[in-house]
């Protein structure tokens, strides 16, 4: 009886999933995406030429995938091109996607003397965790970019005065969570430009208008960001307005910034609605971007969506190859984040880093009016190109190292010499901030080698290590926006270590920031970091902060130790 009882059972729930299939493929009533813009700037197709729009797919998405550690459900209104907007809501998972990231380990300086990364400006792991903790939570671990949060805030470095294009600035002191270990601070910046005399600028948006992108903090707040921007444009400067949804469009083809209404008048009719297709998207927009091309200008295609896109047809390396093309061919991409809940930050971290271009996350207006108004020159022209660095270590002065952050930012020691290897980018008054923890051999900690040692040879070391007073060389390789082959720069690092107390605020400040990034990501090398040593360093070391930017850090770390003693409790 049992048997027939469950045999039963699992009949009737099976004619039940029929009669809701058979519902859903009846269902007429899902809102469409009719491609409702005003008939100025309709759209037509990247491959059929349609005069009707961007067709009319139906927007009827879910998302069923757990919620990890630091993410909540949350609810979404369907907003598409219809005549109406219906009440309805989604309540989906939290599908937000982020690269693995395993922390730098320390590395003998006799064994791997060198270390060789290319140099990242990006902020928008800070802005994005950020957001987490606005909204009541600690971000995901693999959320935190401990160098994207060192590099979000600008620091008081001086400007070049050599034909290079950045100063070179380096300090060591204590480091503040392990007492027995030093900071070697490195710092670049880039040489301000005055916005006026930037290259004329050829800019194509290439804006997600699929359903996911409805909610009031991405589709709404990616026009009044993009607004910010058209009003900083200049007269030679031109902007086109891509789409991508259920098919790739052209809103407005390429216009002189002097015709600023018309421009936001084509933003302001964008609405959200139908599946996503990113990868047509980028095609059309490259294409428009050469269609438009400006010799000896900027060409860039600026990508703004919450991450959640196909790319058709084309696998993951077609994207990145054709990215990579257009990178040789003189047109960079950008990257604008927008929104949560099925937030995609892996896939737009790896199209900047391709693209030559910059990767921000905007979570609100004032993030916006940063990335795109105060600081537009670093965001949109490029100093240099293929930025990298590599450290030799003496060993005589160094036992260990250790690089704090740049994980995904790492090369091969052969990359550094090889111009056809890809590096990071720095644009005009952006700096760039790197530490590297390490070990003296004054030191009495013992190194924890799980090599065995070597049967055939054996590592020496100069004798003139020991006399010289040089702690490490740093070597810099960077080429000319225009150029294809580098330029290199030697500089040494003296021994010549201060107490933290007497050290730059520079130096104390991006260490605090450093040190926050540990503590959130549960590092095994944050020691004795804290939250109280955090906030009073992040204090004594906040200079002018005209913008604010380092006073709202403090309030951050402070929410988030009430966030995380809360948790623990």
């Amino acid at each position: 009886m049992r048997t027939l009882h469950i045999q039963f059972k699992k009949a009737l729930v099976a004619l039940l999933l029929c009669f809701i299939a058979y519902g859903c493929s009846n269902n007429n009533s899902a809102p469409k995406y009719s491609g409702k813009i005003s008939p100025h700037y309709r759209n037509k197709l990247s491959e059929q030429e349609s005069t009707d729009g961007l067709g009319s797919p139906q927007y009827n998405q879910s998302y069923s995938v757990s919620p990890k550690d630091g993410q909540h459900l949350e609810k979404r209104k369907y907003d598409a091109l219809t005549d109406h907007e219906p009440d309805q809501y989604i309540e989906s998972h939290n599908t937000e996607a982020y690269n693995t990231i395993v922390e730098n380990e320390f590395l003998g300086s006799k064994e791997n003397p060198l270390s060789t990364f290319s140099i990242d400006v990006d902020g928008a792991s800070y802005s994005n965790s950020r957001r987490f903790i606005q909204d009541g939570s600690l971000p995901p671990t693999d959320a935190v970019r401990i160098e994207e949060y060192i590099n979000y805030f600008d620091y008081n470095y001086p400007q070049p005065k050599s034909e290079h294009p950045f100063s070179i600035n380096t300090e060591v002191s204590d480091c503040p969570w392990n007492k027995e270990h030093k900071l070697i601070h490195i710092g670049l910046q880039g040489k301000r430009i005055p916005f006026e005399q930037i290259a004329p600028m050829n800019l194509v948006f290439l804006i997600d208008v699929s359903g996911s992108m409805s909610d009031a903090n991405k589709l709404p707040l990616l026009k009044k960001s993009l607004s910010l921007l058209v009003d900083r444009m200049r007269s030679q400067d031109r902007i086109a307005l891509t789409v991508y949804a259920g098919a790739a469009g052209l809103v407005l083809p390429s216009t002189s910034a002097a015709d600023k209404q018309t421009i936001k008048d084509a933003l302001e009719n964008l609405n959200a609605g139908g599946s996503t297709a990113g990868g047509e998207g980028i095609i059309l927009a490259y294409k428009v971007a050469k269609d438009n091309f400006i010799p000896n200008g900027i060409n860039r295609v600026i990508l703004a969506t919450d991450g959640d896109f196909n790319i058709g047809s084309s696998s993951d390396g077609e994207m990145t190859r054709l990215i990579e093309e257009k990178r040789k061919e003189g047109t960079f991409i950008s990257v604008l984040g927008f929104g949560m809940g099925n937030y995609k930050d892996s896939k737009m971290e790896t199209i900047a880093d391709n693209g030559n271009g910059n990767y921000f996350y905007i979570d609100n207006i004032d993030e916006a009016k940063k990335v795109l108004l105060t600081e537009l020159d670093g965001t949109l022209y490029t100093i240099a190109k293929d930025v990298k660095l590599q450290l030799e270590f003496n060993p005589a002065k160094i036992k260990a190292y250790r690089l704090v952050g740049y994980e995904n930012r790492l090369l091969k020691k052969e990359d550094f010499n090889n111009d056809q290897k890809d590096a990071g980018e720095l644009g005009a008054g952006h700096s760039v901030t790197a530490l590297y923890e390490v070990i003296t051999t004054d030191s009495k900690e013992a190194l924890n080698s799980k090599v065995d040692d070597l049967k055939y040879s054996q590592t020496t070391v100069n004798k003139n290590a020991s006399s010289t007073n040089e702690l490490m060389t740093v070597k810099f390789r960077y080429k000319n926006p225009k150029d294809t082959v580098s330029k290199l720069i030697v500089q040494t690092l003296a021994d010549k270590a201060v107490s933290l107390e007497n050290s730059s605020e520079n130096f104390r400040f991006s260490a605090a920031v450093a040190e926050f990034g540990m503590i959130l990501r549960d590092s095994k090398f944050k020691a004795s970091s804290s939250f109280a040593q955090v906030i009073e360093m992040a204090n004594n070391s906040k200079g002018k902060d005209e913008e604010g930017y380092r006073a709202e850090f403090v309030k951050l770390v402070k929410t988030s130790e009430l966030l995380m003693t809360t948790a623990q409790k």
